[in-house]
């Protein structure tokens, strides 16, 4: 007997924990994620209007000079010059060149 007492009030106990313990529940709605979903593409636009010409540049360095070229070919050889006048018998006198004396030796 003690034990089925036991047992109700047990019983009797739980309900009783359980009754004091409801409360009602809380729902938590989380927001969907919106997607954009593109349309279809608007009209062309109008052209542009055409930009403006650019400033000229500035002049450049002179350059460096030059190598010198390559001599050119030689030229032809002249002409034979003609003979010249015999000349004119000498007076008498006979000219006697002496040659030029050799150099010392140390």
């Amino acid at each position: 007997m003690n034990r089925s007492i036991s047992i109700s009030m047990l019983t009797i106990l739980a309900a009783v924990s359980l009754a004091a313990c409801d409360r009602p529940a809380s729902v938590v709605t989380v927001p969907a994620t919106t997607v954009a979903v593109p349309g279809p593409p608007g009209p062309t636009g109008a052209t542009g209007n055409t930009g403006s010409t650019g400033s000229t540049g500035s002049t450049g360095s002179t350059g460096s000079t030059g190598s010198q070229g390559n001599d050119g070919n030689t030229g032809n050889t002249g002409n034979t010059g003609a003979t010249g006048a015999t000349g004119r018998p000498g007076g008498g006198t006979t000219v006697i060149v002496v040659p030029a004396a050799s150099a010392p030796v140390n």
